[in-house]
């Protein structure tokens, strides 16, 4: 491998491991951007709308620097369904579930959204997956309703799944569904103006959402700060810094630095939200990763005819 090349790729890796933080930093900024149902802050809704109009005021200032071209027509279909997925479903699905379950309970939910994105592509785009990935799709699947379950138990719901854990799998539906919608035409567009557009052609939406959910009470400056972050850096910036990682280290190799994003949420959360570490949490954690692991190996392998 020459210098230039391996120089490349560590870059790749560098930008991908920020995209990835990024990312994982979006579960406890939302929630401190919400608040919990005893201390409420921001409204999901205002949440929802807040983060998605700022990123569509910066990717508006952007494409205008780069002088994007329109979306063609046959480029418009997966970018509504991107902005349906990406910029409503997945932000406002997870936004009110974070008002009942604390970040970490969530960042082993969401930790399917690889599989998930992967299980949305070979519907969508009619891509086969050998057997084995649908084995540990399942099996990812299946360790995280155990995990629901057995939450829901120790915090006296009774044994079944919570309403917050059916929101959040609808939130993971509903990113998956984005992603591969905005897949269908990064190539022909570029990943970040694909970002940029979608955030764009949100506003029409966002901006009178934003003024219509306004917040008439008093809110603190941490949940402000949530909000910035999640619209500056969860809803924009990150894909750059994601997308950017993609092409100079490649997909296959800087993809898997995804699997330390339920970590970093985790973490994270301790400092940010004051919660505590416990081995339940992890363990499932750890076990629903490799079940991603090992399907996006499945995955990305090729079938044979």
């Amino acid at each position: 491998m020459s210098e230039t090349l391996q120089r490349r790729e560590t870059q790749g890796l560098w930008l991908g491991l920020l995209g990835v933080v990024i990312f994982a930093l979006t579960l406890p900024m939302t929630r401190l951007a919400t608040g919990t149902v005893d201390a409420p802050q921001l409204s999901p809704w205002f949440v929802t709308w807040g983060r998605a109009a700022l990123a569509g005021v910066l990717s508006a200032i952007y494409l205008l620097a780069v002088r994007a071209p329109w979306p063609l027509a046959a480029q418009r279909g997966p970018l509504y369904l991107s902005l349906a997925g990406n910029v409503i479903g997945y932000p406002l699905l997870l936004g009110w579930a974070l008002r009942h379950v604390t970040a970490s309970h969530a960042a082993v939910i969401t930790a399917l959204l690889p599989l998930a994105t992967a299980a949305a592509a070979a519907w969508l785009m009619h891509q086969r997956a050998r057997w084995g990935f649908w084995v540990f799709a399942a099996l990812g699947s299946s360790l995280v309703a155990v995990y629901s379950v057995l939450r829901a138990a120790q915090m006296g719901h009774g044994f079944g799944l919570t309403w917050a854990d059916s929101l959040l799998l609808g939130a993971v539906v509903a990113a998956s569904l984005g992603y591969v919608a905005g897949a269908k035409v990064t190539a022909s567009m570029g990943a970040e103006k694909v970002i940029s557009w979608v955030c764009v052609m949100a506003l029409p939406i966002t901006l009178p959402g934003t003024w219509l959910t306004w917040p008439t009470q008093p809110i603190g400056t941490t949940s402000w700060l949530g909000l910035l972050y999640v619209g500056v850096f969860s809803m924009w910036a990150g894909f750059f810094a994601w997308f950017r990682g993609l092409s100079l280290g490649g997909p296959l190799r800087v993809s898997q630095l995804q699997l330390l994003q339920p970590f970093i949420s985790i973490l994270a959360a301790i400092p940010l939200l004051g919660e505590s570490l416990d081995a339940m949490t992890l363990g499932f954690a750890l076990l629903v990763v490799l079940t991603v692991f090992m399907g996006r190996r499945m995955a990305n392998t090729p079938v044979t005819r």
